[in-house]
Protein backbone atom coordinates (compact mmCIF):
# COMPACT_ATOMS: atom_id res chain seq x y z
CA UNK A 1 0.00 0.00 0.00
CA UNK A 2 1.26 3.47 -0.81
CA UNK A 3 1.93 5.93 1.91
CA UNK A 4 1.02 9.26 1.99
CA UNK A 5 0.65 12.17 3.78
CA UNK A 6 -0.59 15.91 4.03
CA UNK A 7 -0.91 18.98 6.05
CA UNK A 8 -3.59 18.96 8.48
CA UNK A 9 -7.26 20.05 7.52
CA UNK A 10 -7.17 23.59 8.88
CA UNK A 11 -4.11 24.66 6.96
CA UNK A 12 -5.66 23.55 3.73
CA UNK A 13 -8.73 25.44 4.11
CA UNK A 14 -6.71 28.87 5.37
CA UNK A 15 -4.09 28.48 2.68
CA UNK A 16 -7.17 28.49 0.17
CA UNK A 17 -8.58 31.65 1.51
CA UNK A 18 -5.24 33.00 1.34
CA UNK A 19 -4.72 32.30 -1.64
CA UNK A 20 -8.20 34.50 -3.47
CA UNK A 21 -6.32 37.31 -3.40
CA UNK A 22 -2.59 35.89 -4.69
CA UNK A 23 -0.81 38.36 -6.45
CA UNK A 24 -0.14 38.21 -9.40
CA UNK A 25 3.91 38.42 -8.60
CA UNK A 26 7.18 38.21 -6.41
CA UNK A 27 7.51 42.23 -6.81
CA UNK A 28 3.90 42.54 -6.84
CA UNK A 29 3.72 41.33 -3.26
CA UNK A 30 6.51 42.62 -2.39
CA UNK A 31 5.35 46.43 -3.38
CA UNK A 32 1.88 45.45 -1.51
CA UNK A 33 3.33 44.83 1.76
CA UNK A 34 5.61 47.87 1.47
CA UNK A 35 2.21 49.87 0.61
CA UNK A 36 0.44 48.66 3.47
CA UNK A 37 2.77 49.22 6.22
CA UNK A 38 5.11 52.03 4.68
CA UNK A 39 6.59 52.89 8.55
CA UNK A 40 6.90 49.55 9.70
CA UNK A 41 10.54 47.82 10.11
CA UNK A 42 11.43 45.67 7.69
CA UNK A 43 15.22 45.21 8.30
CA UNK A 44 17.69 45.74 10.75
CA UNK A 45 21.28 46.68 9.62
CA UNK A 46 24.64 46.25 11.97
CA UNK A 47 26.32 49.49 11.64
CA UNK A 48 29.24 51.13 13.83
CA UNK A 49 26.41 52.76 16.03
CA UNK A 50 24.05 49.70 16.61
CA UNK A 51 21.58 47.94 14.32
CA UNK A 52 20.06 50.40 12.19
CA UNK A 53 16.25 50.27 11.67
CA UNK A 54 14.58 50.40 8.12
CA UNK A 55 11.26 50.80 6.96
CA UNK A 56 8.99 48.87 4.42
CA UNK A 57 8.99 52.45 2.37
CA UNK A 58 12.35 52.79 2.74
CA UNK A 59 13.44 49.17 1.26
CA UNK A 60 11.06 49.97 -1.31
CA UNK A 61 12.55 52.78 -2.55
CA UNK A 62 15.98 51.33 -3.16
CA UNK A 63 14.07 48.43 -5.07
CA UNK A 64 12.25 50.73 -7.07
CA UNK A 65 14.94 52.14 -8.16
CA UNK A 66 17.52 49.23 -8.45
CA UNK A 67 14.62 48.40 -11.05
CA UNK A 68 14.55 51.26 -12.64
CA UNK A 69 17.77 51.49 -13.20
CA UNK A 70 18.12 47.92 -14.69
CA UNK A 71 15.54 48.91 -17.31
CA UNK A 72 17.15 51.86 -18.00
CA UNK A 73 20.33 49.35 -18.75
CA UNK A 74 18.07 47.37 -21.45
CA UNK A 75 16.90 44.42 -19.09
CA UNK A 76 14.47 42.51 -20.79
CA UNK A 77 11.78 40.17 -19.18
CA UNK A 78 13.19 37.06 -17.75
CA UNK A 79 16.34 38.12 -18.47
CA UNK A 80 18.96 36.59 -15.53
CA UNK A 81 20.90 39.17 -12.86
CA UNK A 82 23.89 37.13 -11.02
CA UNK A 83 24.10 38.17 -7.57
CA UNK A 84 27.22 36.96 -6.00
CA UNK A 85 27.66 38.74 -2.41
CA UNK A 86 26.95 37.50 0.91
CA UNK A 87 23.93 37.67 3.31
CA UNK A 88 23.01 41.43 3.86
CA UNK A 89 19.71 43.90 3.07
CA UNK A 90 21.73 45.26 -0.01
CA UNK A 91 21.25 41.28 -1.37
CA UNK A 92 17.76 41.79 -0.59
CA UNK A 93 16.86 44.71 -2.12
CA UNK A 94 18.89 43.48 -5.45
CA UNK A 95 16.67 40.27 -5.55
CA UNK A 96 13.13 42.53 -5.42
CA UNK A 97 14.59 44.88 -7.87
CA UNK A 98 15.56 42.14 -10.01
CA UNK A 99 12.08 40.75 -9.89
CA UNK A 100 10.24 44.04 -9.80
CA UNK A 101 11.82 44.85 -13.22
CA UNK A 102 10.73 41.81 -14.67
CA UNK A 103 14.56 39.96 -14.29
CA UNK A 104 14.79 36.43 -12.85
CA UNK A 105 18.22 36.42 -10.48
CA UNK A 106 20.67 33.69 -10.59
CA UNK A 107 22.17 33.11 -7.12
CA UNK A 108 25.73 32.62 -6.95
CA UNK A 109 27.81 31.93 -3.30
CA UNK A 110 30.59 34.35 -2.98
CA UNK A 111 32.89 31.46 -1.33
CA UNK A 112 32.46 29.63 -5.15
CA UNK A 113 35.47 28.90 -6.99
CA UNK A 114 36.09 30.74 -9.98
CA UNK A 115 35.18 27.43 -12.28
CA UNK A 116 31.80 27.53 -10.34
CA UNK A 117 31.21 31.06 -11.15
CA UNK A 118 31.99 30.71 -14.82
CA UNK A 119 29.91 27.76 -15.20
CA UNK A 120 26.71 29.02 -13.32
CA UNK A 121 27.21 33.13 -15.06
CA UNK A 122 27.48 30.78 -18.48
CA UNK A 123 24.78 28.49 -18.01
CA UNK A 124 22.37 31.04 -16.86
CA UNK A 125 23.46 33.60 -19.57
CA UNK A 126 23.42 36.44 -16.97
CA UNK A 127 23.83 39.68 -18.76
CA UNK A 128 24.25 41.58 -15.64
CA UNK A 129 26.00 41.16 -12.02
CA UNK A 130 25.45 42.89 -8.89
CA UNK A 131 28.48 41.84 -6.87
CA UNK A 132 29.73 42.87 -2.93
CA UNK A 133 32.97 44.19 -3.72
CA UNK A 134 36.05 44.73 -6.07
CA UNK A 135 37.55 41.56 -4.92
CA UNK A 136 34.87 39.29 -6.11
CA UNK A 137 34.56 41.19 -9.94
CA UNK A 138 37.54 38.86 -11.54
CA UNK A 139 35.60 36.02 -10.67
CA UNK A 140 32.74 37.73 -13.47
CA UNK A 141 35.46 38.53 -16.09
CA UNK A 142 36.88 35.79 -18.08
CA UNK A 143 36.57 34.79 -21.68
CA UNK A 144 33.32 34.39 -23.19
CA UNK A 145 31.66 35.85 -20.01
CA UNK A 146 28.14 36.95 -20.56
CA UNK A 147 28.22 39.54 -18.58
CA UNK A 148 27.70 43.12 -20.10
CA UNK A 149 26.84 44.91 -17.21
CA UNK A 150 28.40 45.12 -13.67
CA UNK A 151 27.28 46.51 -10.58
CA UNK A 152 28.92 47.11 -7.09
CA UNK A 153 27.54 47.06 -3.83
CA UNK A 154 30.53 48.34 -2.04
CA UNK A 155 33.78 50.34 -2.96
CA UNK A 156 35.04 51.39 -6.25
CA UNK A 157 36.96 49.63 -9.43
CA UNK A 158 36.42 50.94 -13.03
CA UNK A 159 35.31 47.65 -14.46
CA UNK A 160 31.98 48.31 -12.45
CA UNK A 161 29.82 50.60 -11.95
CA UNK A 162 28.45 51.76 -8.08
CA UNK A 163 25.03 50.37 -6.78
CA UNK A 164 24.46 54.78 -6.32
CA UNK A 165 24.55 55.09 -9.57
CA UNK A 166 22.46 52.60 -10.79
CA UNK A 167 19.99 53.43 -8.68
CA UNK A 168 20.03 57.01 -10.09
CA UNK A 169 19.09 55.98 -13.20
CA UNK A 170 15.57 55.29 -14.26
CA UNK A 171 12.32 56.37 -13.74
CA UNK A 172 10.01 54.85 -11.43
CA UNK A 173 7.04 55.29 -13.66
CA UNK A 174 8.71 52.17 -15.80
CA UNK A 175 8.94 49.79 -13.01
CA UNK A 176 4.78 50.23 -12.39
CA UNK A 177 4.94 49.08 -16.19
CA UNK A 178 7.53 46.34 -15.73
CA UNK A 179 5.68 44.50 -12.76
CA UNK A 180 2.41 44.67 -14.45
CA UNK A 181 3.65 42.57 -17.05
CA UNK A 182 4.51 39.62 -15.09
CA UNK A 183 3.16 36.69 -15.02
CA UNK A 184 2.92 34.13 -11.91
CA UNK A 185 4.19 31.48 -14.71
CA UNK A 186 7.64 33.50 -15.28
CA UNK A 187 10.98 32.77 -13.99
CA UNK A 188 12.00 34.49 -11.21
CA UNK A 189 15.06 32.76 -9.79
CA UNK A 190 17.80 30.18 -10.83
CA UNK A 191 19.13 28.71 -8.29
CA UNK A 192 21.81 26.23 -8.21
CA UNK A 193 22.26 23.26 -6.55
CA UNK A 194 25.76 22.68 -4.24
CA UNK A 195 27.27 20.30 -7.02
CA UNK A 196 27.49 17.37 -3.98
CA UNK A 197 27.91 15.02 -6.92
CA UNK A 198 29.00 17.09 -9.77
CA UNK A 199 28.35 20.64 -11.41
CA UNK A 200 25.80 22.86 -10.41
CA UNK A 201 22.39 22.70 -11.86
CA UNK A 202 20.45 25.44 -12.26
CA UNK A 203 16.56 25.34 -10.83
CA UNK A 204 14.17 27.35 -12.62
CA UNK A 205 11.63 28.91 -10.06
CA UNK A 206 8.10 30.83 -10.91
CA UNK A 207 6.77 33.52 -9.31
CA UNK A 208 3.97 31.01 -8.53
CA UNK A 209 6.12 28.98 -6.64
CA UNK A 210 7.55 31.63 -4.33
CA UNK A 211 3.97 33.27 -3.78
CA UNK A 212 3.08 30.24 -2.84
CA UNK A 213 6.07 29.46 -0.19
CA UNK A 214 4.72 32.44 1.63
CA UNK A 215 1.11 31.97 2.02
CA UNK A 216 1.59 28.28 2.86
CA UNK A 217 3.47 29.04 5.96
CA UNK A 218 1.96 31.88 6.74
CA UNK A 219 -1.52 29.25 6.78
CA UNK A 220 0.36 27.51 9.23
CA UNK A 221 0.26 30.03 11.60
CA UNK A 222 3.56 29.73 12.86
CA UNK A 223 5.40 32.61 12.48
CA UNK A 224 3.56 35.93 13.42
CA UNK A 225 3.86 39.57 12.37
CA UNK A 226 5.39 40.31 15.85
CA UNK A 227 8.04 38.17 15.47
CA UNK A 228 11.71 39.91 14.74
CA UNK A 229 13.43 36.77 12.93
CA UNK A 230 17.71 36.41 12.55
CA UNK A 231 18.91 35.70 9.53
CA UNK A 232 22.16 34.95 8.64
CA UNK A 233 21.41 32.01 6.03
CA UNK A 234 23.11 32.24 2.26
CA UNK A 235 20.21 34.04 0.45
CA UNK A 236 21.92 32.30 -2.95
CA UNK A 237 20.54 29.35 -1.05
CA UNK A 238 16.90 28.11 -1.27
CA UNK A 239 16.36 27.90 2.38
CA UNK A 240 16.85 31.81 2.43
CA UNK A 241 14.92 32.65 -0.26
CA UNK A 242 12.12 30.93 0.90
CA UNK A 243 12.21 33.04 4.22
CA UNK A 244 11.72 36.24 2.12
CA UNK A 245 8.40 34.79 0.57
CA UNK A 246 7.55 34.16 3.93
CA UNK A 247 8.48 37.89 5.29
CA UNK A 248 6.55 39.13 2.87
CA UNK A 249 3.82 37.16 3.49
CA UNK A 250 3.32 37.34 7.18
CA UNK A 251 5.07 41.04 7.55
CA UNK A 252 7.12 40.45 10.47
CA UNK A 253 10.99 41.87 10.45
CA UNK A 254 14.14 40.19 9.69
CA UNK A 255 17.35 41.60 11.40
CA UNK A 256 20.14 40.55 8.58
CA UNK A 257 24.26 39.78 8.89
CA UNK A 258 25.70 37.16 7.02
CA UNK A 259 28.62 36.89 9.58
CA UNK A 260 28.72 33.66 11.10
CA UNK A 261 31.42 34.28 13.81
CA UNK A 262 29.10 36.65 15.39
CA UNK A 263 26.13 34.46 15.26
CA UNK A 264 26.86 34.89 19.39
CA UNK A 265 27.22 38.32 19.87
CA UNK A 266 24.73 39.31 17.52
CA UNK A 267 21.89 37.38 18.93
CA UNK A 268 22.44 39.07 22.36
CA UNK A 269 22.30 42.15 20.73
CA UNK A 270 18.93 41.55 18.27
CA UNK A 271 17.28 39.26 21.01
CA UNK A 272 15.19 37.43 17.79
CA UNK A 273 12.23 35.40 18.47
CA UNK A 274 13.35 32.98 15.86
CA UNK A 275 15.80 32.07 13.81
CA UNK A 276 16.36 29.55 11.29
CA UNK A 277 19.87 27.50 10.69
CA UNK A 278 21.49 24.22 9.59
CA UNK A 279 21.93 21.59 11.94
CA UNK A 280 25.95 22.18 12.10
CA UNK A 281 24.79 25.53 14.49
CA UNK A 282 23.07 23.29 16.53
CA UNK A 283 25.49 20.70 16.65
CA UNK A 284 28.78 23.01 17.83
CA UNK A 285 26.63 24.46 20.62
CA UNK A 286 25.42 21.33 21.52
CA UNK A 287 28.99 19.88 21.41
CA UNK A 288 30.61 22.80 23.43
CA UNK A 289 28.25 22.53 26.13
CA UNK A 290 29.05 18.33 26.07
CA UNK A 291 32.94 19.29 25.97
CA UNK A 292 32.91 22.25 29.15
CA UNK A 293 34.45 20.66 31.98
CA UNK A 294 33.67 19.87 35.88
CA UNK A 295 30.57 21.59 37.94
CA UNK A 296 29.32 23.31 35.00
CA UNK A 297 28.88 20.31 32.87
CA UNK A 298 27.05 18.24 35.64
CA UNK A 299 25.11 21.00 36.53
CA UNK A 300 23.32 21.76 33.35
CA UNK A 301 23.17 17.71 32.38
CA UNK A 302 21.13 17.60 35.97
CA UNK A 303 18.94 20.37 34.76
CA UNK A 304 18.33 18.93 31.21
CA UNK A 305 17.63 15.53 32.99
CA UNK A 306 15.12 17.67 35.15
CA UNK A 307 13.41 19.20 32.19
CA UNK A 308 13.02 15.74 29.99
CA UNK A 309 11.46 14.37 32.58
CA UNK A 310 8.70 16.63 33.55
CA UNK A 311 8.62 20.73 32.63
CA UNK A 312 6.28 21.45 35.93
CA UNK A 313 7.27 20.63 40.03
CA UNK A 314 9.53 22.62 42.15
CA UNK A 315 12.56 20.63 40.91
CA UNK A 316 12.09 21.79 37.41
CA UNK A 317 11.42 25.63 38.38
CA UNK A 318 14.91 25.49 40.56
CA UNK A 319 16.57 23.88 37.27
CA UNK A 320 15.25 26.10 35.05
CA UNK A 321 15.75 29.60 37.39
CA UNK A 322 19.49 28.45 37.85
CA UNK A 323 20.58 27.03 34.78
CA UNK A 324 17.92 26.73 31.58
CA UNK A 325 16.72 30.12 31.75
CA UNK A 326 20.51 31.37 31.38
CA UNK A 327 21.40 29.36 28.61
CA UNK A 328 18.34 30.72 27.17
CA UNK A 329 19.77 34.19 27.56
CA UNK A 330 23.01 33.37 25.37
CA UNK A 331 20.49 33.41 22.71
CA UNK A 332 18.94 36.73 23.56
CA UNK A 333 16.11 35.54 26.31
CA UNK A 334 13.01 35.82 23.36
CA UNK A 335 13.29 32.62 21.31
CA UNK A 336 10.17 31.18 20.28
CA UNK A 337 12.02 28.54 18.49
CA UNK A 338 14.04 27.69 15.74
CA UNK A 339 14.18 26.84 12.79
CA UNK A 340 16.51 23.94 11.20
CA UNK A 341 16.95 22.58 7.44
CA UNK A 342 19.31 21.86 4.42
CA UNK A 343 20.84 18.56 6.50
CA UNK A 344 19.55 16.21 9.18
CA UNK A 345 19.53 17.01 12.81
CA UNK A 346 19.98 14.55 15.27
CA UNK A 347 16.96 13.84 17.47
CA UNK A 348 18.74 13.59 20.28
CA UNK A 349 20.07 17.32 20.03
CA UNK A 350 16.58 18.45 19.22
CA UNK A 351 15.34 16.89 22.08
CA UNK A 352 18.00 18.87 24.35
CA UNK A 353 17.29 21.93 23.02
CA UNK A 354 13.20 20.85 24.01
CA UNK A 355 14.20 20.75 27.04
CA UNK A 356 16.27 23.97 27.43
CA UNK A 357 13.30 26.05 26.14
CA UNK A 358 14.31 26.24 22.96
CA UNK A 359 12.66 23.61 20.59
CA UNK A 360 13.77 22.93 16.87
CA UNK A 361 11.15 23.06 14.14
CA UNK A 362 12.84 20.86 11.76
CA UNK A 363 11.84 21.14 7.64
CA UNK A 364 13.23 19.58 4.86
CA UNK A 365 12.94 20.26 1.15
CA UNK A 366 15.13 20.35 -1.96
CA UNK A 367 16.10 23.68 -3.97
CA UNK A 368 14.08 21.56 -6.62
CA UNK A 369 10.70 22.20 -4.15
CA UNK A 370 11.93 25.90 -3.15
CA UNK A 371 13.41 24.20 0.39
CA UNK A 372 10.55 24.46 2.31
CA UNK A 373 7.97 21.71 2.16
CA UNK A 374 7.55 19.65 4.93
CA UNK A 375 7.33 20.97 8.40
CA UNK A 376 7.03 20.12 11.93
CA UNK A 377 5.25 22.29 13.89
CA UNK A 378 6.70 23.90 16.53
CA UNK A 379 3.79 23.44 18.85
CA UNK A 380 3.92 19.54 17.92
CA UNK A 381 7.13 18.79 17.32
CA UNK A 382 7.95 14.65 16.58
CA UNK A 383 11.70 14.55 16.89
CA UNK A 384 13.78 12.04 14.29
CA UNK A 385 10.66 13.46 11.45
CA UNK A 386 10.89 16.44 9.19
CA UNK A 387 7.42 16.92 10.48
CA UNK A 388 4.52 17.34 7.85
CA UNK A 389 4.03 18.80 4.13
CA UNK A 390 3.15 22.18 3.58
CA UNK A 391 -0.73 22.69 2.80
CA UNK A 392 -1.56 22.64 -0.66
CA UNK A 393 1.66 19.78 -0.78
CA UNK A 394 1.63 16.43 -0.60
CA UNK A 395 3.81 13.63 -0.08
CA UNK A 396 3.77 10.31 -1.42
CA UNK A 397 6.75 7.03 -0.84
CA UNK A 398 7.36 5.38 -4.16
CA UNK A 399 8.06 1.29 -4.02
CA UNK A 400 11.17 1.52 -3.50
CA UNK A 401 11.14 3.67 -0.49
CA UNK A 402 11.68 6.91 -2.38
CA UNK A 403 9.92 10.29 -1.40
CA UNK A 404 8.09 11.59 -3.98
CA UNK A 405 6.37 15.63 -3.63
CA UNK A 406 4.03 17.14 -5.75
CA UNK A 407 2.40 21.05 -5.22
CA UNK A 408 3.13 24.62 -6.76
CA UNK A 409 6.49 24.92 -4.89
CA UNK A 410 8.06 22.54 -7.27
CA UNK A 411 10.43 24.20 -9.86
CA UNK A 412 9.42 24.04 -13.32
CA UNK A 413 12.19 22.41 -14.70
CA UNK A 414 15.79 22.25 -14.93
CA UNK A 415 17.43 25.25 -16.48
CA UNK A 416 19.00 23.74 -20.25
CA UNK A 417 18.62 20.18 -19.17
CA UNK A 418 16.05 17.31 -19.44
CA UNK A 419 14.09 16.99 -16.10
CA UNK A 420 12.49 14.15 -17.48
CA UNK A 421 13.71 11.35 -15.03
CA UNK A 422 13.23 13.92 -11.76
CA UNK A 423 9.40 15.33 -12.59
CA UNK A 424 7.55 12.63 -13.46
CA UNK A 425 3.58 13.03 -14.18
CA UNK A 426 3.74 16.17 -11.53
CA UNK A 427 5.67 13.99 -9.00
CA UNK A 428 8.97 15.43 -7.92
CA UNK A 429 11.59 12.56 -6.87
CA UNK A 430 13.94 13.82 -4.26
CA UNK A 431 16.20 10.85 -4.40
CA UNK A 432 15.99 10.71 -0.27
CA UNK A 433 14.52 7.61 1.20
CA UNK A 434 12.05 7.94 3.68
CA UNK A 435 8.31 6.68 5.73
CA UNK A 436 5.64 7.92 6.84
CA UNK A 437 5.56 7.49 10.73
CA UNK A 438 1.66 6.81 12.30
CA UNK A 439 0.89 10.32 13.51
CA UNK A 440 1.49 11.37 9.44
CA UNK A 441 5.25 12.73 9.80
CA UNK A 442 7.79 12.18 7.34
CA UNK A 443 10.81 10.29 8.20
CA UNK A 444 13.73 10.59 6.25
CA UNK A 445 15.85 7.43 6.34
CA UNK A 446 18.92 8.69 3.96
CA UNK A 447 19.72 9.45 0.49
CA UNK A 448 19.08 7.03 -2.10
CA UNK A 449 22.53 7.34 -4.03
CA UNK A 450 24.59 7.55 -0.78
CA UNK A 451 23.15 3.66 0.43
CA UNK A 452 26.37 2.06 1.28
CA UNK A 453 26.43 -1.62 -0.18
CA UNK A 454 29.09 -3.47 1.48
CA UNK A 455 31.10 -6.31 -0.07
CA UNK A 456 28.90 -8.84 2.32
CA UNK A 457 25.72 -7.17 0.23
CA UNK A 458 24.26 -5.12 3.00
CA UNK A 459 23.55 -1.97 2.88
CA UNK A 460 24.15 1.20 5.67
CA UNK A 461 22.38 4.34 5.42
CA UNK A 462 25.58 6.78 6.50
CA UNK A 463 23.72 9.93 6.96
CA UNK A 464 21.77 8.70 10.39
CA UNK A 465 25.34 7.16 11.58
CA UNK A 466 26.83 10.43 11.30
CA UNK A 467 24.10 12.55 12.69
CA UNK A 468 23.83 10.07 15.59
CA UNK A 469 28.06 10.24 16.10
CA UNK A 470 27.96 14.55 16.04
CA UNK A 471 25.01 13.69 19.09
CA UNK A 472 27.67 11.25 21.32
CA UNK A 473 30.73 12.70 20.64
CA UNK A 474 31.21 16.27 21.73
CA UNK A 475 34.73 16.55 19.74
CA UNK A 476 33.48 15.74 16.38
CA UNK A 477 33.37 18.35 13.43
CA UNK A 478 32.68 16.23 10.26
CA UNK A 479 32.03 12.63 10.02
CA UNK A 480 32.08 10.82 6.84
CA UNK A 481 31.13 7.41 6.84
CA UNK A 482 32.70 5.22 4.08
CA UNK A 483 31.86 1.56 3.07
CA UNK A 484 30.73 0.84 -0.69
CA UNK A 485 32.26 -2.59 -1.81
CA UNK A 486 34.25 -2.54 1.46
CA UNK A 487 33.80 -5.73 4.15
CA UNK A 488 33.27 -3.35 6.87
CA UNK A 489 32.32 0.01 7.60
CA UNK A 490 34.50 2.76 8.50
CA UNK A 491 34.88 6.17 9.14
CA UNK A 492 37.03 9.87 8.77
CA UNK A 493 36.31 12.17 11.80
CA UNK A 494 37.53 15.94 11.83
CA UNK A 495 37.80 17.42 15.00
CA UNK A 496 35.79 20.72 16.25
CA UNK A 497 38.91 23.13 17.70
CA UNK A 498 36.32 24.88 19.78
CA UNK A 499 34.62 22.09 21.49
CA UNK A 500 38.43 20.34 21.52
CA UNK A 501 39.95 23.51 23.30
CA UNK A 502 36.75 23.46 26.02
CA UNK A 503 37.63 19.81 27.07
CA UNK A 504 40.72 20.48 27.58
CA UNK A 505 41.87 16.56 26.43
CA UNK A 506 45.12 16.92 25.07
CA UNK A 507 48.18 14.55 23.21
CA UNK A 508 47.11 12.59 20.05
CA UNK A 509 47.03 9.55 22.28
CA UNK A 510 43.79 11.02 24.92
CA UNK A 511 42.12 12.59 22.08
CA UNK A 512 42.02 9.22 20.10
CA UNK A 513 40.87 7.43 23.08
CA UNK A 514 37.74 9.72 23.38
CA UNK A 515 36.83 9.52 20.19
CA UNK A 516 37.13 5.45 20.81
CA UNK A 517 35.12 5.58 23.57
CA UNK A 518 32.42 7.48 21.44
CA UNK A 519 32.53 4.87 18.49
CA UNK A 520 31.71 2.46 21.26
CA UNK A 521 29.11 3.83 22.88
CA UNK A 522 27.80 4.08 19.22
CA UNK A 523 28.39 0.72 17.81
CA UNK A 524 26.47 -0.07 20.76
CA UNK A 525 23.08 1.14 18.88
CA UNK A 526 23.93 -0.30 15.54
CA UNK A 527 23.36 -3.72 13.80
CA UNK A 528 26.63 -5.33 13.37
CA UNK A 529 27.27 -4.57 9.88
CA UNK A 530 26.58 -1.03 10.13
CA UNK A 531 29.52 -0.59 13.22
CA UNK A 532 32.55 1.27 12.67
CA UNK A 533 35.18 -0.82 12.70
CA UNK A 534 38.28 1.66 12.17
CA UNK A 535 38.36 5.44 11.94
CA UNK A 536 41.13 7.78 10.90
CA UNK A 537 41.55 11.69 12.32
CA UNK A 538 41.81 14.35 9.49
CA UNK A 539 44.52 16.90 10.61
CA UNK A 540 42.86 19.43 9.51
CA UNK A 541 38.81 20.55 9.14
CA UNK A 542 36.52 19.66 6.38
CA UNK A 543 36.28 23.18 4.76
CA UNK A 544 33.88 25.12 2.07
CA UNK A 545 36.96 26.49 1.04
CA UNK A 546 38.72 23.51 0.19
CA UNK A 547 35.84 22.18 -1.64
CA UNK A 548 34.60 19.16 0.96
CA UNK A 549 31.68 20.69 1.94
CA UNK A 550 28.91 23.16 0.25
CA UNK A 551 27.65 25.96 1.18
CA UNK A 552 25.20 25.10 3.59
CA UNK A 553 27.81 22.33 5.27
CA UNK A 554 26.67 19.14 3.69
CA UNK A 555 29.32 16.74 2.64
CA UNK A 556 30.80 16.45 -1.07
CA UNK A 557 31.27 12.88 -0.89
CA UNK A 558 32.89 12.00 -3.50
CA UNK A 559 35.50 14.84 -3.25
CA UNK A 560 36.39 13.94 0.59
CA UNK A 561 36.93 10.01 -0.47
CA UNK A 562 38.78 10.70 -3.66
CA UNK A 563 40.99 13.46 -1.32
CA UNK A 564 41.20 10.64 1.22
CA UNK A 565 41.65 7.58 -0.81
CA UNK A 566 45.33 7.08 0.88
CA UNK A 567 43.41 7.24 4.07
CA UNK A 568 40.82 5.06 3.25
CA UNK A 569 42.27 2.44 1.30
CA UNK A 570 44.82 2.34 4.99
CA UNK A 571 42.10 1.46 7.46
CA UNK A 572 41.43 -1.70 5.03
CA UNK A 573 44.65 -3.15 5.46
Amino acid sequence: MTQTCTAPAGEEATLAKLQEHEPTSFGAMFLDRAARQPDAVAYLRPGPDGWQPQTWAQTARAVTEIAAGLLALGLRPEDRVAIISGTRVEWIEADFGVMCAGGATTTVYPSSSPDEVAHILTDSGSRFAIVESPDLLSGTIFDGTPVEHLILIDGNDPRAMPMADLRALGAPAAVREAVARVRPDDLATLIYTSGTTGLPKGVRVTHRAWIYQGLAIQAMGIVHPDDLGYLWLPLSHAFGKALLSCQLSVGFRFAVDGDVSRIVQRLAEVRPTIMPAVPRIFEKVYAAVGAAPGVRNRLLRWAVGVAEKRKSGWRFLIADRLVLSKVRARFGGRMRFFISGAAALSPDIARWFDAIGLPIAEGYGLTESCATTIFNRPDRPEYGTVGRPLPGTSVRIAEDGEVLLRGPGLMQGYHRLDSGSVLVDGWLHTGDIGEITPHGSLRITDRKKDLIKTSNGKYVAPQAIESRFKAICPLAGQVVVHGEKRKYITALIDLDPDALAASGITGAAAIRAELQACVDRLNQTLNPWETIKRFAVLDQPLSIENGELTASLKLRRRVIEERYRPVLDGLYT
